[in-house]
């Protein structure tokens, strides 16, 4: 069945995508009916996606178990690149984590998910791996918050609609009320924190990256571990670095995304002949 009205829909294309995203760390090799079963999909509609997949290269199949191939990196960096958020926001990343001795991180709203799309990290206590495409709820984190605060009131109703997936269970679930009342919170200081809401151990404080027009495109948070770094250590000395530098990523996405684009000169005319 479609799953959307829309007369250019492309299912066949809609399910390919789903086979890509049922892999994962708890499922990084399946058998076809593993594949079938994951993705909600009849057994010989999912053979000849995986088929469709391998020969693209971006599946490979060994003793009747399929895998993911790096190749599938490409679809995820070609955003990365076209966006050039490293580019843009390396270099104050890095300067964040020499100035707080913390990871920093970028991310941006995908549903009810962050997805992170730059980060520089330092060795430290972890409890839950992050590399960029890394996906969490947003509810529980101050990235999450922060860029939760930024919608309106429907966007909002909608985007918490939706069904996560990142496969992690929080260690807190606010109800609607709490939640309602923590993003005014934030959009009224301009920035959010979270002390061991997603998982045990895990703090940070999270501002937004603005463009031009003050709309939230991003944001960007210093990460501690509680048993490291205390919540007045993260508010009191690292919050204000992290504002600054808010400021100066918003600043460069700015000058970028505003900047004149590049022509091609057209080509002399033929003279006739």
């Amino acid at each position: 069945m479609r799953r959307d009205a829309n007369p250019d829909f492309v299912e066949a294309l809609a399910r390919g995508l789903d086979v890509l995203r049922c892999f994962g760390p708890e499922r990084p090799a399946m058998t076809l009916s593993e594949v079938a079963s994951a993705a909600a999909l009849a057994r010989p509609t999912a053979r000849r996606l995986l088929i469709t997949l391998e020969q693209l290269g971006y599946v490979h199949a060994d003793q009747g178990r399929f895998r993911l191939t790096p190749r599938v990196l490409e679809l995820g960096m070609a955003y990365i690149g076209a966006a050039h958020v490293w580019d843009l926001t390396a270099p104050h990343l890095r300067a964040l984590v020499t100035q707080t001795g913390e990871s920093c991180s970028i991310a941006q709203l995908d549903g009810s998910d962050i997805v992170y799309v730059a980060r520089v990290a330092v060795p430290r206590l972890v409890t839950l791996s992050v590399t960029i495409g890394t996906r969490f709820p947003a509810v529980q984190t101050s990235l999450g918050k922060v860029l939760l605060a930024s919608l309106g009131p429907d966007e909002l109703d909608k985007t918490l609609a939706e069904p996560g997936r990142s496969g992690i269970t929080p260690r807190r679930c606010p109800q609607r009320e709490e939640l309602d009342a923590a993003l005014r919170e934030v959009r009224a200081q301009g920035w959010a924190a979270t002390d061991q809401e997603l998982a045990l151990g895990i703090r940070s404080v999270a501002a937004a990256v603005r463009d031009g027009q003050g709309r939230v495109v991003a944001a960007v948070n210093v990460n501690a571990h509680a048993a490291e770094t205390s919540m007045g250590v993260l508010l009191e000395e690292h919050l204000p670095r992290l504002l600054r530098t808010a400021g100066a990523i918003g600043a460069d996405w700015e000058a970028w995304h505003g900047r004149p684009l590049e022509t091609v000169p057209r080509p002399p005319l033929m003279p006739p002949r």
